[in-house]
């Protein structure tokens, strides 16, 4: 196979011995070149952004950044085989559309027909970052943090400290300690995504942390508008209203 149709390719795992049984498996590989070893995900991250790898053998379980996140993080435009210990991340990993799952410790038997599903799967568009977060979760779960990506540099933010969301088109701002943080995301997607005990709809622009409204206030003759502990001042729809009303009255 001629150099420019080698399959590029990086692995991501904390570990530096499960690194070097895929880095000597690989090695058996010619059409196959390893451009990058990363030992967390913050790494994968970078290296993933400026490389653009077509294959990606992605730990889950990692501190920091799980490969769920990096994921999320990194889009779908390659091919990824998880490589885990912990095989409750099977239906997990499929749900977000990976080539395959190599639960560890695996052999060159198994490593060779997850390499054959990539062959056939590089090149091949997968869906948005945003809804293969949505599929690694079970039902029911919500976030308890939001990762964002700014160029190679990756901001985690707890929920706990998101005081509001505003839509950007197909993007989200989302306001944290005085900071806006952008991410590639529909706002309803990150609704259904977060606590609706916490978090509500009040706008068909905005998402706000119940805990940061200080009061509604009147705003022109039939519109409303919430003020935030810090003076933000963010406008409410009559059904975002209704709905705050029902969630503050609920609470009493």
């Amino acid at each position: 196979m001629s150099e420019a149709k080698k399959i590029r390719a990086v692995i991501v795992d904390d570990e530096e011995l499960a690194r070097q049984v895929l880095r000597e498996l690989i090695g058996l590989h010619p059409e196959i070149e390893l451009v990058a070893e990363c030992a967390n995900g913050f790494e994968a991250v970078k290296s993933v952004t400026e490389l653009k790898p077509d294959l990606l053998f992605l730990d889950i379980q990692m501190p920091k950044l799980d490969g769920f996140e990096v994921l999320e993080l990194i889009g779908g435009e390659m091919a990824v085989i998880f490589a885990t210990a912990y095989d409750e991340f099977a239906l997990k990993a499929f749900d977000v559309h990976a080539v395959d799952y190599l639960l560890k410790p695996f052999g060159a038997e198994r490593f060779e027909k997850a390499l054959q599903r990539a062959r056939e799967r590089v090149g091949t568009p997968t869906p948005p970052a945003a809804e293969l977060a949505q599929a690694a979760r079970a039902p029911g779960e919500h976030l308890d943090r939001v990762v964002v990506r700014d160029g190679t540099k990756v901001h985690i933010i707890p929920c706990a400290k998101l005081d509001f969301v505003e839509a950007q088109d197909d993007y989200v701002a989302l306001a944290s300690e005085g900071h806006k943080y952008l991410k590639q995301q529909t706002i309803a997607s990150l609704e259904a995504a977060l606590d609706p005990k916490q978090f509500l709809r009040v706008h068909r622009s905005y998402i706000v942390n119940l805990e940061r409204v200080s009061r509604i206030e009147p705003y022109g003759k039939d519109s409303k508008v919430a003020i935030l502990r810090d003076d933000t001042r963010l406008p409410v729809s009559r059904a975002g209203y209704d709905r705050l009303r029902t969630v503050l009255e609920g609470e009493r």
